[in-house]
């Protein structure tokens, strides 16, 4: 299980956008890759969220992870807001959050499990049966989603402590201890070395 920060930094409304675009991207990704991924957003306007905190759990978390952690992310995109405006290099910052040794657990009565039946990209390892299950944390409304353990009590178990660790993360950056971690991400958007890059309003992938 992985667990990133997406920040916009000390970015304007254009950078709030690129996060949305780019959480909207990694959830594809993932899916493509089979993995399960989890989202957290902070603080949010019409634009978008500041920041989020994203859970990636599955075979093929680390890879996918790994791609994301390179540097800074590059949206390349003449202004939606401001037309006129000169710039169209828009910064997010991407950091690992580290798991902690153990995550508190949650208490049961404030989590909904949801079964449905899931498949794997194209159509691969359909169940046949509505083994995949959704963990919806009732006070905040966030959801986390299990599909790869082999039966619905694994897949409980899974969705449980992904849906765990994406309000862990979101409660460390809430803390003071973890603002410096923030802080740092914020300060740390790097706007000469980016690891991905993307264009236009599409936010196709570059190169």
């Amino acid at each position: 299980m992985r667990r990133l920060l997406l920040t916009s930094g000390r970015g304007p409304a254009e950078c709030r956008i690129a996060v949305a675009h780019a959480l909207a991207r990694l959830s594809t990704e993932a899916e493509a890759a089979d993995c399960d991924c989890a989202i957290a957003p902070g603080d949010t306007d019409r634009h978008g969220p500041a920041s989020a905190i994203a859970v990636l759990d599955g075979p093929s978390a680390d890879a996918l992870a790994q791609r994301w952690t390179r540097g800074s992310l590059l949206w390349v995109c003449r202004s939606p807001l401001r037309p006129h405006h000169g710039r169209k290099n828009w910064f997010v910052g991407v950091v690992d959050l580290p798991l902690p040794a153990q995550i508190p657990a949650l208490a049961t009565g404030d989590v909904r499990f949801e079964s449905f039946r899931a498949g794997g990209p194209g159509g691969q390892h359909q169940n046949t049966t509505e083994s995949a299950v959704r963990a919806v944390h009732l006070p905040s409304g966030l959801a986390a989603i299990a599909r790869d353990g082999r039966s619905q009590h694994r897949n409980k178990a899974l969705a449980l402590a992904r849906l765990a660790a994406l309000l862990d993360g979101r409660a460390r950056v809430a803390e003071a201890g973890e603002a410096r971690l923030v802080q740092a991400a914020h300060d740390g958007v790097e706007r000469g070395a980016p690891g991905l890059r993307f264009e236009g309003p599409a936010f196709r992938p570059a190169g």
